[in-house]
This record gives C-alpha cells, structure tokens and sequence, in this order.
C-alpha cells in the first residue's frame, strides 16, 4: 500500500509537471500573459456560447420525449381533467419564456462578445422596457390566476347530489382507517374519549347514527360515474390525504374535520390497461425482479403527503375504483359498526 501511494505521488508530479508545460506554451503562443484573454478568445468563447444554446435546449426537449411517460397517467376523475389542463398552459408559458430567456441569454454573449476598445451603451432607465418587463408578466399571472381561482371554486365547492357516496379517511401514525356512511347516508358523532382498541375511530357509541357505519382498513371500494363525499380527520398530528390519479389532496388536521369530493372516470382494470401505466409497470418489475421481489400490480392509493414521522413513507391505503355493481357486492361483505349497541340504548 505505501509503495502504491508513493507511485501515486510521483504520477501526480508528472502530472503537474505537463501542466506548467501547457502554461508555458500558452503563454509563448500568445505572447503575453496567458489569463488576460484576446479578442480571439471570447470570439471563439461566444461561438461556444451559441453551440451551448442549441445543445442545452434540445437536450431540455430531449428529457421530455424520453422520460416524459414517467409522470402521472391521464386523470382518473371529472376535475382532475380540468386540473391537468391549468397546469399544461402552465407549462407551455414556462417553457415559452424558458427558451426566450436562454435564448437571449447565449445570443447576446455570442453577438457582444468582448472587443478591444468597445464600450457598452450605459443607460440608468427606460419607460418602454419597464412598462414591457411590468404588463406582460402581469397579464400571464392574471391569466392563470383567473383560471384557476374558476377552477378552484368548482371543484371545492359543496356537494349537492343527495346520492354522494360519504367516505371518512382518519388518519394516524402511520395508517388510515376509512368509513362509509350507512344505509342512512350520514356520519355517527365521533368522541376522542372512547377510542380504544374495538373503536380505533372513537365513535360514539351512545349515537344511533353509528351503528350502521361500515369501518374499513387497508383498501376502499368506490364506484365509477358516482360523486364521492370525502371528510378527513387526524388523531395525532397534519397528515395530508394525497391521491394523485385522482388530482386530489386535503389535510387532515387535528380538532377539525375537512372535505373535499371527486368523481371517478376510469376503473382500476382500465387504469391498468393505460399503455403508459402498462410501460411504467413493466419497468418497476423489471427493476423488483433483478432483486427477487414479486412483481406489482397497479393499484389507486391514498398516502399522506406530510412528512408525518419515521414511517410517513409506509402510510397508505389501496382505492379499488370498480363498476356499482362490484361496489355494492363488497359493502355488503362489510359489517357494520356494533349493531348491539342498539339493544344497549334501548
């Protein structure tokens, strides 16, 4: 070991060595002092900039086409089409002034480049340019702002249709438990103070309304075509209820309870016949199989998007979106919360 890190010394003295060499020879080709550049140089350094432009914007472009199948597949609900739309003109603006402004970028540094005795135009302001830099960036705000405040409204705006599926995700370190409204179509009041092991939820079970509550862990069912009315609670601390085919996200906040509803537009089966799911799936796999895992299936799922604690990564539910029929076969699997609490009241 020492003799190999003596010979490492001697290959870097070398090395150094050559490298004052190239300096010397810098210098006598230039015949002066080899960091104070020439006219030549930044000639040759703005063609390098111009040569930069084209290579850095179609290396940009590039990314998309080969990795662009990699973010999200088509919406799988009614809103999150109008969601996917705001942000497509977002990114058609951003792209617009990204290739202006490196475009103007490289230019001026190939069309300006430093010349002996050239002095550059000094001006302290100018009206025209600061109503230009002002007006055009406010109309583009004005536009997105518009659009997605239109947006916003409709898709937080209140449910109306008396036939909303009622789901409640509650959430806790670090899982979700979900409940369907009952055949009365509302929610049971809740009480902190009787949470325990048989009522993870704290139902209350002094309230009638409870008693047809269907509690689920691990996965929920909902039907395609149907409005689902969804309210969020926490246990513990904010978790963030995140379904991202769905274009849907609520925090689910201590002490207060939160709502957000959707419409779902595409099945789980057909989700996962998308070509661009098929593709991302057959890549995972290939990657799980190179370390002997079993392979994975698509699936809908809600994850907290609240870095929540240690296994804040490991926080999810499975959402199985099926035909009405499906959907009703697997509630009526599903028991509902204490039926013998009625004989208890009365």
């Amino acid at each position: 070991m020492t003799l190999l890190y003596l010979l490492v010394f001697v290959l870097l003295c070398v090395a150094l060595g050559y490298l004052f060499r190239v300096i010397e020879l810098a210098r006598g080709l230039k015949g002066g002092k080899e960091w104070v550049p020439t006219e030549n140089d930044n000639r040759m350094m703005g063609r390098m900039f111009l040569v930069f432009m084209f290579v850095f914007i179609a290396w940009s472009l590039y990314q998309i086409y080969q990795y662009g199948y990699r973010s999200l597949p088509k919406s799988a609900s009614e809103h999150g089409v109008k969601v996917d739309e705001l942000m497509k003109y977002n990114m058609y603006i951003i792209w617009f002034v990204f290739i202006v402004t490196n475009f103007v970028l490289f230019y001026f540094a190939w069309k300006y480049y430093g010349r002996k005795d050239s002095k550059a135009v000094f001006f302290a302001h100018d009206n025209k340019l600061e109503m230009l830099w002002t007006v055009v960036p406010a109309l583009v705000l004005a536009f997105i702002i518009i659009f997605g405040l239109k947006y916003w409204n409709e898709i937080m705006d209140r449910s109306n249709d008396p036939k909303a599926i009622k789901i409640e995700l509650y959430s806790k370190q670090f899982d979700w438990t979900a409940r369907y409204a009952g055949a009365d179509n509302a929610f049971g009041m809740d009480d902190y103070m009787q949470i325990d092991g048989s009522n993870s939820m704290g139902l209350d079970t002094t309230d009638s309304k409870c008693y047809d509550d269907i509690i689920v862990k691990n996965e929920i069912h909902i039907p395609i075509g149907r409005e689902i009315s969804f309210q969020f609670r926490s246990r513990d601390v904010i978790h963030s209820a995140f379904m991202p085919h769905f274009r849907a996200q609520m925090n689910c906040v201590p002490g207060q309870v939160t709502k957000f509803k959707f419409k779902p537009t595409v099945t789980t089966e057909e989700m996962r016949k998308d070509p661009q799911v098929i593709r991302n799936m057959n890549e995972i796999n290939a990657i799980r199989a190179k370390k002997g895992e079993d392979p994975f299936i698509f699936d809908y799922v809600v994850i907290c998007n609240k870095i929540c604690g240690a296994s804040h990564y490991n926080m999810q539910m499975k959402i199985i979106v099926e035909s009405e029929k499906d959907y009703k076969a697997w509630l009526a699997k599903q028991p509902a919360f204490k039926k013998d609490k009625i004989a208890l009241k009365d």
